[in-house]
């Protein structure tokens, strides 16, 4: 079983009295700049095992009666789709994913704002959608004169142009679907017409990474480091900090850079009431607290690198990233003497193809795909493409058959059901791939399971494959993708697709 490494309760009454402590500086309120993810925090979950995907919103729920929520959404992110990559949907998307998350937990958001906004087709139909359902939303242009000209920046022309948000509470928490999507300018602005009118408000920022009073080189920040390498993101010493107090912390690069900027904007706004001498002083972040076995962190931390080493050559055999990007995954990999094979699953998936190839005595041999999951027991299960279903499906058949202890000469699916699918897919939709999908395999097995008490056990043990370590030879369609994403199992993928049909590429 994976080793638990964080406290979550620890954790959260900690990083609550953070907050609430930061808020009591302030006498009217407080833009608290939400970073990373509110909910779903996998990329936390991995590398602090035991940590809470959603131990964030719990936080917000625990401050429910003091906090008013806005969310930030850039402009150009919306037109160019970009794509949150744990739910593989857009951030204009995921904006309404996360309206609808904050209202399971009874949380409402006080305003969307667009930032960034000059009049792009794809953000104005964003705009008017979430207006036609109610939902107060603000357009934020570029700010004018920014970085350098502060006394535009700090006026009407400036944070002044921007629409007021009204909030009710003292807290106001700012988010976003990920990073650059505004939220500091959306901080500032609103601290900027708080000043205006009187009122004594104030900024800070609470994010999980980097993490500040652990080391520079520890393996949870060099994985925030792999987590932010597309948009270059690297950890440093906060020479602010260290210049003040004397004392070691770590930020990263976009921090630092543009903390003299922040400084003199805050300054300005409040006649040099700011309390901060560096960027470290504006963070909340006591994620520290909650780690109770450094040597599982790290172990998971080294772990994450290398998921997101498979990532980036994934990302860049589709043309979604640069070499740069892919150049610096390796690197901090390399860094910290890791090898790809280092993932136990690496290695017997590609051991599967490697002997299918040998049996077929052809080395040209194509399509061969297979996978290789570890289970929670530690115990390695493979699977393979055959006619009758992809590799993913083969792989999560087996592995259930493995975790309920049935034998393996036992069919989980009717040969009749399957033939009767494929003759569906082939015959009728025309479809040129005859072998199921994951999806239609899961499918298939929910139908099974009504009448054989074999596949209802099999199913029941779908949700003990959460949190497992999942590798493809080649990469996954789209459709097993989602699939995999939905079980929770924690996929890598050599960097081959699995045809060479440039339509399906």
């Amino acid at each position: 079983m994976t080793e638990i490494g964080f406290d979550n309760e620890k954790y959260l009454d900690k990083q609550a009295a953070a907050i609430l402590e930061r808020v009591n500086l302030f006498k009217d309120k407080l833009y608290l700049e939400f970073g990373g993810k509110l909910f779903y925090d996998y990329h936390a979950s991995r590398v602090l095992p035991g940590f809470d995907p959603n131990i964030k919103i719990k936080l917000l729920r625990k401050l429910k009666d003091k906090a008013d929520i806005i969310l930030c959404v850039a402009a150009g992110d919306i037109e160019r789709k970009k794509i949150r990559a744990d739910f593989g949907i857009t951030y204009d998307m995921n904006v309404l994913k996360l309206i609808d998350d904050f209202r399971e937990w009874n949380l409402d958001v006080a305003g969307v704002v667009i930032t960034l906004f000059d009049n792009q087709p794809s953000a104005v139909h964003f705009r008017n959608k979430l207006e036609r359902q109610g939902i107060r939303t603000y357009t934020h242009g570029f700010t004018k004169g920014y970085p350098a000209d502060i006394d535009t920046i700090v006026s009407d022309e400036g944070y002044g142009s921007n629409q007021y948000i009204e909030t009710k509470n003292k807290l106001v928490i700012v988010t976003a679907p990920g990073p650059a999507s505004g939220k500091l300018a959306t901080c500032l602005s609103q601290l900027y017409h708080d000043y205006k009118m009187g009122l004594e408000s104030g900024y800070a920022k609470f994010e999980t990474f980097p993490i500040w009073n652990l080391p520079l080189k520890h393996p949870v920040n060099i994985a925030y480091e792999a987590a932010t390498a597309d948009i270059r993101d690297f950890n440093m010493i906060d020479p602010f900090h260290l210049e003040s107090y004397g004392e070691m912390a770590i930020n990263y690069n976009r921090d630092v850079e543009i903390f003299p900027v922040i400084k003199r904007i805050l300054d300005k706004i409040t006649s040099g009431a700011s309390l901060y001498k560096s960027p470290t002083d504006m963070g909340v972040n006591k994620a520290s607290y909650g780690i109770i076995r450094d040597d599982v962190v790290r172990e998971a931390s080294k772990q994450e690198i290398i998921r997101r080493y498979f990532w980036y050559n994934v990302e860049y055999i589709k043309g979604s990233i640069d070499q740069e990007t892919l150049t610096r995954a390796e690197l901090l990999m390399k860094n910290l003497g890791l090898n790809p094979e280092d993932r136990k699953v690496v290695l017997p998936a590609r051991e599967v193809v490697s002997k299918r190839r040998s049996d077929a005595m052809d080395d040209t041999y194509e399509n061969l795909s297979a996978a290789a999951i570890e289970l929670k027991d530690g115990t390695i299960v493979t699977g393979k493409n055959s006619c009758l279903m992809d590799a993913a499906s083969s792989l999560i058949l087996n592995a259930i058959k493995t975790v309920a202890g049935i034998p393996d000469n036992i069919h989980l699916l009717s040969p009749n059901v399957i033939e009767s699918i494929q003759r569906l897919k082939g015959d009728i939709l025309g479809e040129k791939t005859k072998a199921l999908n994951l999806e239609e395999t899961l499918i298939a097995l929910g139908i099974s399971a009504t009448t054989n008490p074999t596949a209802q056990v099999a199913l029941g043990c779908l949700k003990d494959l959460a949190g497992c370590e999942v590798h493809f030879t080649h990469i996954q369609s789209p459709t097993d993708e989602n699939a995999l994403r939905k079980l929770k199992v924690n996929m890598t993928a050599d960097p081959k697709f699995p045809s060479k049909n440039l339509f399906m590429i």
